[in-house]
């Protein structure tokens, strides 16, 4: 209903939603005025601030903080939020677990808020970074809890894993955005209708992070699109001071709030550390005694791989250790991660095992142990991954695994960093060994045989790229016992285990092996006698392998000699990260071959190089020079022989004088001679010349032959004509008889003719016989069919016998003739 006394023409009552919704909008107008000046009137630097209510904030962001129960606000918040609402670039440095979220995200939500940067109209007003896909996902969902009551932003989620088309629909019509560094550069590069022109606020989380190597070309690229006008707020727990990280963003004057930098530690008070001392072929057996005895209790626990997170996951779960096991690393699916964040959330006894990936920023709630199996690569990671307990003051413990080699360098750094860690030692009673079990396993799956393979590499190799090599010294390892630990009967056989001078036997150019030929016949001699002998049954039986799933890998994975083949991971290793001057450059050099050098056979004739070694000389019939085994590849070389044929020397074609002397078919002549003969042009005539004749001659011969071929065909025509018109056959040469051949087969007409009897010349189809009458017998019809033969005998004229002798046959054949 309308005012009173008015009349609005309405029949029904107004809805009291929509009468709210426009009170709403009304109010927004009417608020952002004294919200300015209340902005205006903060003093950060003398006034101090401790609930949330003390701040100049609109409604809709008070109403949300209320609603999630936050009142009082944490040293960070209290000293970052007034500085960020008056518009000021912040670097912000706090203790994991301090509230860092809200103090960036109640400044973007005031800010946006206060000009009115609402609509799809408005743009994108804000943009905040995250480094992982769940960190992003977690402060998404905070802004969505603060901001529901009452903001009428768009805010959007864009990280990997997810639909790129959809996410390009609604990018135009967000106002707030948060996502990872590579999602939004693809946008960024990619989607046509995304603007930020008009962006007011940058905000980085985990910047160190952001800042460092990993993501430095991403967010480049990101600054690159975004105006040079705006607010950069930069949060982390570990903050980065250097002019050059802060000259990239662009910064104007920023304010440093480092509220716990005067602290004694660098890690919360509630928050107990202690490391033990343990090899790293223990270590899995102490963490195993660990779950055991804190079945009730929530753990998570950081690896260095993935492959190792993995391969400690399938095989702690196949031991079932009596407590919820998850697991969480960068290659799983997006769906997964979170299913799997979502549990640990939800659970009140798990144990997690993660890689780094769950190091920074996630907020588990009540997480009593933070247990580092592997060793951090610095203070700053430690510091990341215990702050995942002990969060907004509560209690918490972490356990830090380190070697005997690692102790004293890593206690330095922690020690340089304020961070606090004592000793504790593990009680041996309550330690149990799991290396039969992990034996009996790996035996029985080959899958997690081969997983463990995989994640020894992955950890071997994690510890030789550190570059803090005064913790982290490969020589200082066991690697033999710490295979054993997972199961293994042997340390796989990886390149980089061994001296740095190991790959260089195969970067050489087998194009330059050279082969001494006054000690061939002794090298044979001795490649005889270390051939293996005649190949048996047992030999092929135990040379057999497992098809199903260790066919090709297992091959890549365990060398069994020396000169074997590199396998991809070995090429990760070595020519990939190790043996590259530059992890930047695109394209890298594999082999040079020489400009001399055409390439396409071995050039075996050098006398100053040596041969590889490890590898032996093999002679090839056909072949002019002998060929370099070193490798498999090479092995499997001389099983082909397509690929053998081309190691060959070429065959030339021969052709012989009057003389007998063998000559090539097309041979140079010498210049001289050549020369001697006249100029060019006129050896060309003189050889036109002589080519014409012959070919004159040649027509001249064509043509006599075929004039006598057609005079002899007209008369054999003619001769035919004349003999049939006489009846007489044609007689040949030697005196026989010359049949006229007919195209039929004389001998299966003479089969044929003998199926008849001799009377008949021609089959002829049998006459009905006519009917007797009823007066004649059977007698009087007979005698009447031979009178009839007899008469149509005598009508020829002549009368012929039988012959009954040979005599007779001899003349009737006579008269037959003439």
């Amino acid at each position: 209903m309308g005012a009173p006394g008015v009349v609005t023409g309405r029949t029904r009552p107004t809805k009291v939603k929509k009468q709210a919704g426009v009170l709403k909008r009304k109010r927004e107008d009417v608020d952002v005025e004294k919200l300015e000046q209340a902005v205006v009137d903060i003093d950060p630097k003398n006034d101090k601030y401790t609930n949330f209510t003390d701040l100049p904030l609109s409604d809709p962001t008070k109403q949300g903080l209320k609603s999630a129960h936050f009142a009082v606000m944490t040293d960070v918040q209290a000293t970052a939020i007034p500085l960020a609402l008056k518009g000021h670039d912040i670097l912000g440095a706090a203790k994991t677990g301090s509230g860092k979220t809200l103090a960036f995200l109640i400044p973007v939500l005031e800010n946006l808020y206060r000009l009115q940067h609402i609509g799809t109209d408005a743009g994108l007003g804000a943009l905040i970074i995250s480094p992982t896909r769940e960190l992003a996902i977690q402060i998404f969902d905070v802004l969505c809890k603060i901001g529901r009551h009452g903001h009428m932003f768009a805010a959007g989620l864009v990280i990997g894993g997810k639909s790129l088309e959809s996410e390009r629909q609604a990018l135009t019509k967000m106002n707030i955005l948060v996502g990872t560094p590579g999602r939004l550069l693809q946008h960024l590069s990619q989607t046509v209708a995304f603007n930020v022109d008009d962006l007011k606020m940058l905000v980085l989380d985990e910047a160190d992070r952001i800042l460092d190597m990993g993501f430095q070309k991403d967010v480049d690229a990101i600054v690159e699109y975004l105006p040079k006008e705006r607010q950069t707020l930069l949060f982390s727990a570990t903050q980065s001071k250097k002019v050059s990280d802060l000259a990239r963003l662009s910064l104007q004057e920023p304010e440093y709030v480092s509220v716990h930098a005067e602290d004694r530690t660098a890690t919360p008070k509630s928050l107990q550390q202690n490391y033990i001392i343990c090899p790293i072929e223990e270590k899995l057996d102490t963490l195993w005694s660990f779950i055991q005895a804190s079945k009730k209790s929530k753990i998570l626990c950081f690896f260095s791989s993935a492959k190792m997170v993995r391969f400690v996951y399938e095989s702690f779960r196949h031991m079932q250790p009596g407590i919820p096991l998850l697991h969480i690393h960068g290659r799983q699916k997006q769906g997964a991660r979170l299913d799997v964040t979502a549990k640990f959330s939800a659970a009140k006894a798990s144990c997690l095992f993660a890689t780094d990936v769950a190091a920074r920023g996630l907020d588990f709630p009540a997480v009593d142990f933070v247990i580092q199996v592997d060793c951090p690569e610095d203070v700053d990671t430690y510091i990341h991954r215990v702050g995942r307990t002990a969060r907004y003051n509560r209690e918490g413990r972490g356990v830090l695994f380190l070697a005997p080699s690692e102790e004293e360098g890593m206690l330095k750094r922690l020690e340089n960093k304020k961070v606090p860690i004592e000793l504790i030692n593990v009680r041996q009673k309550k330690k149990q060994s799991i290396k039969s079990q992990m034996v009996h396993m790996c035996f029985k799956d080959p899958e997690l045989k081969y997983l463990a393979q995989k994640a020894f590499i992955t950890s071997t190799k994690s510890i030789y790229l550190q570059k803090d090599k005064e913790i982290f010294n490969i020589k200082n390892y066991d690697l033999e016992g710490f295979a054993a630990s997972m199961g293994l009967p042997g340390a796989p056989k990886i390149k980089f285990l061994k001296d740095d001078g190991g790959n260089q036997p195969k970067q050489q150019s087998r194009q330059k092996v050279e082969v001494s030929d006054s000690s061939d016949e002794e090298e044979v001699g001795a490649i005889k006698a270390k051939d293996k002998p005649v190949r048996t049954k047992y030999d092929r039986m135990f040379e057999r392998q497992n098809q199903d799933v260790l066919a090709d890998h297992y091959k890549k994975l365990v060398r069994d000699g020396d000169g074997d083949g590199t396998s991809a991971e070995e090429d990760d290793f070595t020519g990939g990260k190790l043996g590259a001057k530059d992890d930047d450059d695109f394209l890298a050099v594999k082999r040079r071959i020489p400009a001399e050098d055409d390439g396409t056979n071995a050039q075996l004739n050098d006398e100053d190089k040596p041969i590889v070694p490890g590898g032996r000389v093999v002679h090839i019939a056909g072949a002019s020079q002998p060929i370099i085994i070193d490798s498999n590849r090479r092995e499997k070389l001389l099983k082909s022989k397509k690929k053998l044929t081309k190691l060959m020397d070429k065959g030339k074609k021969l052709i012989y004088d009057e003389d007998g002397n063998s000559h090539e078919v097309y041979e140079l002549e010498d210049e001289k001679a050549f020369r001697a003969k006249g100029l060019p042009e006129e050896q060309r005539q003189k050889f036109i010349e002589s080519a014409r004749e012959v070919v004159a001659q040649a027509d001249v011969e064509d043509k006599a032959t075929a004039k006598a071929k057609r005079k002899e065909k007209a008369r054999k025509r003619k001769e035919r004509e004349r003999n049939e018109e006489t009846g007489i056959a044609e007689v040949d040469e030697e005196g026989g008889v010359q049949i006229e051949d007919t195209g039929e087969d004389p001998l299966a007409n003479f089969l044929a003719d003998a199926a008849y009897s001799d009377d008949d010349d021609e089959e002829v189809e049998p006459q009905p016989k006519k009917a007797k009458k009823w007066f004649e017998s059977d007698s009087e019809g007979d005698e009447r069919s031979s009178k009839k033969r007899k008469k149509g005998k005598k009508s020829k004229g002549t009368v012929v016998t039988e012959p009954e002798t040979l005599e007779d046959m001899e003349a009737l054949a006579a008269g037959l003739l003439g």
